[in-house]
C-alpha cells in the first residue's frame, strides 16, 4: 500500500517487539514515517544490545507518555560472573577477568537477597542519560566519566532461572528507571567476582507482554499490519482511568 496520506484515526499504543542491535530511537521514527503521523514516543528506552517489548504512542496519544514511562517492567536476562567491561555488557571493553571457582549458587542467592526492595543505583556512564545536553554515552566514548548521583529503584523479583558454566540465568520485575547492566555490576561486586550482561530481552511493561507485539521485521510489509495491531487512543484512556 502507498503511505501518502495521514493517519489522523490512529492515534494509540503500538507493542513492537525490538530486536538486536538497533535503536529504540530509529524504531520509533521508522513507525512515525511509515504511518506518516506528526509525532511518535516511545515509553522506555531498550539498549541496542537488548530485544523485547518497545511501546510506542502515536500522534495524540504521546501526550500519555509520563502515565506509561513509570509503569514496572519484568526483564529476562543472563549475566556472566568473573568479568567486568566498561559498559556493562559484551560490547565493551573487558577490564577484569576474575577466577569464579568459589562462587556456587548459595552465594549469588545471598548476595541477590540485598538487591531486592528499594535500593540505590548508581546508572551506567555507557546509557543515555544526558549530562549538559550530552547524553553520557557520548561523554563515556570520548573516555570522559562524570560523576552520577545513585537513584531509587525498586527490585519487587530478582529470581535465578538457571546457573551453568559461570552464566546465571534470571528474571526480574522493576520499577522505572532500573539499568538491568547496572544491577548485573552490582551484583557481580557483592559477590568479588565481578559480572556483566550477556543478554536482555524486557518481556512486560505493566499488563502488556512481548507476547502480543508486533514483530519489528513485519512493519516493512504492510501498513495494515500496523494499524491492525494499535490499541486506540479510547481504549488506553479508559485503561488509564481504571488504574
Amino acid at each position: 500500500m502507498e503511505n501518502n496520506f495521514l493517519y489522523n484515526n490512529f492515534s494509540g499504543l503500538l507493542l513492537i517487539d525490538k530486536p538486536y542491535g538497533i535503536t529504540s530511537f530509529k524504531i520509533t521514527n521508522k513507525i512515525k514515517k511509515i504511518l506518516n503521523v506528526k509525532k511518535t514516543g516511545h515509553c522506555g528506552t531498550l539498549d541496542p544490545n537488548a530485544s523485547g517489548l518497545l511501546l510506542i504512542l502515536i500522534d495524540k496519544a504521546t501526550k500519555l507518555h509520563d502515565k506509561f514511562i513509570k509503569k514496572d517492567k519484568i526483564y529476562t536476562s543472563s549475566f556472566i560472573l568473573g568479568i567486568v567491561t566498561n559498559t556493562y555488557d559484551l560490547s565493551g571493553n573487558i577490564i577484569s577477568k576474575i577466577d569464579v571457582t568459589n562462587i556456587n549458587i548459595n552465594k549469588i542467592k545471598t548476595a541477590i537477597e540485598t538487591l531486592k526492595g528499594k535500593i540505590y543505583q548508581v546508572p551506567p556512564m555507557y546509557s543515555a542519560l544526558k549530562y549538559k545536553g550530552k547524553k553520557l554515552y557520548e561523554l563515556a566514548r570520548k573516555g570522559i566519566e562524570i560523576e552520577r548521583k545513585p537513584r531509587e529503584i525498586i527490585i519487587k523479583q530478582f529470581d535465578i532461572l538457571s546457573y551453568k558454566e559461570n552464566v546465571i540465568e534470571v528474571k526480574i520485575k522493576c520499577s522505572s528507571g532500573t539499568y538491568i547492566r547496572a544491577l548485573a555490576y552490582d551484583l557481580g561486586n557483592i559477590l568479588g567476582c565481578g559480572a556483566t550482561v550477556k543478554s536482555i530481552r524486557r518481556e512486560k511493561i505493566d499488563i502488556f507482554d512481548v507476547k502480543n507485539a508486533l514483530k519489528f521485521e513485519h512493519t516493512k510489509y504492510d501498513v495494515d499490519i500496523i494499524i491492525k495491531k494499535i490499541i486506540r487512543y479510547e481504549e488506553l484512556i479508559k485503561w488509564l482511568e481504571g488504574q
